[in-house]
């Protein structure tokens, strides 16, 4: 019995997570999320959702006892990809963790930031490198 609890446990433990990547955007935040939109887009991707994060944010902040003003604005671009989701699952199957992928635009006191998570080593580089050039080609924008 001791030898199927150890590796349970360690499944459960959380993964530290590492600092995402962080460009800051020299404009609106409007424009930084229309320059993301049609990176994504423009690549053949479908957006599946936009999480308006910052929205909910500020609407719940009073119904949990907080008045921080987190953001000014967020929100998340969901999306994935067929040909890299099916390589990468194809390598492990264990990657569907990370699917949809995301990228986010920030805003806070004027500094608009654009981003996404950082990805282990191995096949989830590939996503990585996607997100990298979305949010390097949106930040141009």
């Amino acid at each position: 019995m001791r030898n199927i609890v150890l590796p349970l446990l360690l499944l459960a433990t959380p993964a530290i997570s590492e600092a995402p990547v962080l460009v800051p955007y020299d404009g609106s935040f409007e424009d930084a999320t229309f320059a993301v939109e049609s990176a994504i887009v423009d690549r053949g991707l479908v957006i599946d959702y936009v999480s308006h994060v910052g929205d909910m944010l500020n609407r719940t902040g009073a119904d949990v006892g907080s008045d921080a003003a987190i953001f000014d604005a967020a929100d998340i671009f969901l999306f994935c990809s067929a040909v890299l989701s099916r390589e990468v699952m194809e390598a492990d199957p264990n990657n569907i963790q990370f699917c949809p992928y995301g990228i986010f635009v920030t805003e806070k006191n004027g500094d608009v930031s654009i981003g996404h998570r950082t990805y282990p080593e191995g096949p989830m580089q590939k996503i990585q490198a996607l997100l990298q050039d979305i949010v390097t080609e949106a930040s141009a924008f």
